[in-house]
């Protein structure tokens, strides 16, 4: 029987399948329930930005005064990338390898433990 909370209902479908796989292969607290949702959110604000600069045509448009300026979802875009990726490090789902870079000190691992049958 499946005892995870169920996802966000606002959410998009690769988000909820997302939702869903983080629930199945890692042990989360409660209060991380906020932080899955949170980069689900960004994840789709991503989405939602890319979207919009594909219907508009481009990363940059022409003011009123001819100056060519960077389209506002340029930023959207790459500000929900940046939640995301903060959101999934600070929930440790991260599982790839070590960064050679200097980075902040590991986080305790929500991982569930693999059992040898």
């Amino acid at each position: 029987m499946n005892n995870h909370p169920e996802p966000p209902t606002h959410l998009s479908a690769s988000a909820v399948e997302w939702w869903c796989a983080v629930m199945r292969d890692y042990t989360l607290e409660p209060h991380h329930l906020r932080l899955l949702q949170a980069a689900c959110e960004a994840w789709d604000r991503m989405g939602q930005a890319r979207d919009a600069l594909a219907a508009h045509g481009g990363l940059t448009f022409t003011d009123e005064r001819g100056t060519i300026r960077a389209h506002p979802a340029v930023a959207m875009e790459r500000d929900a990338r940046v939640a995301f990726a903060r959101l999934v490090r600070e929930l440790d789902l991260d599982a790839g390898a070590p960064s050679e870079a200097p980075r902040p000190p590991a986080l305790t691992s929500n991982r569930r433990e693999k059992h040898a049958n």
